[in-house]
């Protein structure tokens, strides 16, 4: 069975950087696109941003775009979300999810990934933006 582990998360001051990790264990993420979504108290799990299995495709919401870079490194089985220029807005415990359906990746991507199509989720990452 697919888990995931995100890492990475921490406390940063506006305009700061921090990389995420999730690592997958039990199954290969060869064959499965990954999503990363962020989860903000009192408001409900956006998607942030998404890869295609083979890494050809990313899309991202457009609150982080040009900030936010995804990657793949599927020999360690690990999905990165590099953040720069971090704002106290993408203050949120940031999750990642794998496709529910393998080497599927959707042009309705193109702001996010979307909640329903993504699962396996891991226990999330806390990320605080504050000076």
């Amino acid at each position: 069975q697919l888990q995931l582990v995100e890492s990475g998360g921490g406390l940063v001051q506006p305009g700061g950087s921090l990389t995420l990790s999730c690592a997958a264990s039990g199954y290969t993420l060869d064959y499965y696109a990954i999503g990363w979504f962020r989860q903000a108290p009192g408001k409900e799990r956006e998607g942030v941003s998404c890869i295609s299995a083979s890494g050809d495709s990313t899309d991202y919401v457009d609150s982080v775009k040009g900030r936010f870079t995804i990657s793949r490194d599927n020999a360690k089985n690990t999905v990165y979300l590099q953040m720069n220029g971090l704002k106290p807005e993408d203050t949120a415990i940031y999750y990642c999810g794998a496709a529910i359906r393998p080497f599927y990746y959707s042009s309705a991507y193109a702001n996010g990934p979307l909640l329903w199509d993504f699962g396996s989720w891991g226990q999330g990452t806390q990320v605080t933006v504050s000076s």
